[in-house]
């Protein structure tokens, strides 16, 4: 399917790694023009040496005068950011009975703030521009509680709440927002929930891993891959009549009508 994303500026924010290096490659596929945000200087290098002509800039997305300066970098360098793709950050997981207030804040920062703190400025530009579209990654677990999980969960929640009011703000203006809902994903943060389930539950980390493929209907995980399909489809033309829903992707581990 030809997705006329050929030219377009594309920034993904967590683009080093797992999911987000996973778009920033179907993008580049697609002959975009990629910008790649992570906070760690040496995973941008890496990420960057692997798609050729992307650019990367590190940058600590919980600081909002610092995502302010790299969408500014960005766009002096590649001309305006026609897509965003956030998937920046992780929250630390955590029985119930390990979670302080101190966590539940950092939660907080680690998922929500290193989402809002891009999108803020940046559906502004779009908005004064009269298009764009932000894609938001967002775990599942923001619509369905994982007792490991429950303070990145609540940020998810609260991001996916972000998505749905900003697309119904925005969407006069020609700017579309949008999330992707994704389960178990076969990533490097697989193996830290995987502990964190496994102290719950009594467990090993490999007897955690595979009862929870077991709860998954379709038998496996998602690759980042296939989140990365969805993702360059939503951001395309193709979906121009989809905005303020995020759309889950977990193998139909939660089945729902919504």
């Amino acid at each position: 399917m030809e997705l006329d994303l050929k030219g377009r500026t594309v920034l993904i924010t967590g683009g080093s790694k797992g999911i987000g290096f996973a778009c920033a490659a179907a993008f580049a596929g697609e002959g975009a023009r990629i910008a790649i945000c992570s906070r760690s200087p040496d995973n941008v290098s890496r990420s960057v040496a692997a798609l050729p002509g992307a650019f990367g800039i590190a940058a600590d997305l919980t600081d909002a005068a610092a995502a302010a300066g790299m969408i500014g970098t960005v766009e002096t360098r590649l001309g305006p950011i026609e897509i965003l793709v956030n998937s920046a950050g992780a929250a630390k997981r955590a029985p119930p009975d390990e979670l302080t207030p101190g966590l539940w804040r950092a939660a907080m920062d680690a998922k929500f703030f290193t989402y809002i703190n891009v999108i803020d400025p940046l559906v502004k530009r779009m908005a004064g521009r009269g298009n764009g579209v932000i894609v938001n990654v967002i775990g599942i677990g923001g619509k369905t509680p994982s007792q490991a999980h429950l303070a990145g969960g609540s940020a998810n929640a609260a991001l996916m709440l972000a998505t749905a009011g900003l697309g119904a703000a925005y969407a006069a203006n020609g700017v579309r927002v949008v999330g992707v809902n994704p389960g178990l994903t076969e990533t490097g943060r697989v193996a830290e929930g995987m502990e964190a389930l496994a102290r719950l539950e009594g467990i090993s980390p490999a007897e955690a891993h595979r009862r929870s493929v077991e709860r998954i209907p379709i038998g496996r995980m998602a690759s980042p891959e296939e989140v990365a399909g969805a993702v360059v489809f939503l951001a395309s033309g193709k979906a121009s009549y989809i905005t303020g829903v995020t759309i889950a992707m977990d193998g139909a581990q939660h089945p729902s009508v919504l």
